[in-house]
């Protein structure tokens, strides 16, 4: 009971927040657009300008294909293989001899 009129407060709160909101106006507004007296008229264009940093370009020509130089990737050891491995390695193991509780 409690949780039904706890949302239906919560439903009619959104409802009344957003009728309230008159924030947005249906009302037309016409754009106004800010002119400039020398948007249409003819006149001469701007010296060029580089859109580039000025840097120098390096390259170099070398006689070893890509595929000699080793890739910096190690290859992993799939899970289940490094599972297997320590479950040998813990039947191998030497177990204790005398088990002493207190």
């Amino acid at each position: 009971m409690k949780s039904t009129l706890f949302a239906l407060c919560i439903f009619c709160a959104t409802a009344a927040w957003g009728q309230a909101a008159n924030y947005l106006s249906s009302e037309p507004q016409p754009i106004q657009m800010s002119g400039h007296r020398l948007r249409a008229s003819q006149h001469s264009m701007e010296q060029e300008q580089t859109l580039l940093v000025n840097s120098n370009n390096v390259y170099g020509h070398g006689e070893r294909p890509l595929w000699e130089f080793p890739s910096k990737t190690v290859a992993e050891t799939p899970l289940g293989d490094v599972a297997r491995l320590l479950r040998n390695q813990h039947t191998i193991a030497k177990k204790a001899a005398r088990v002493v509780e207190q």
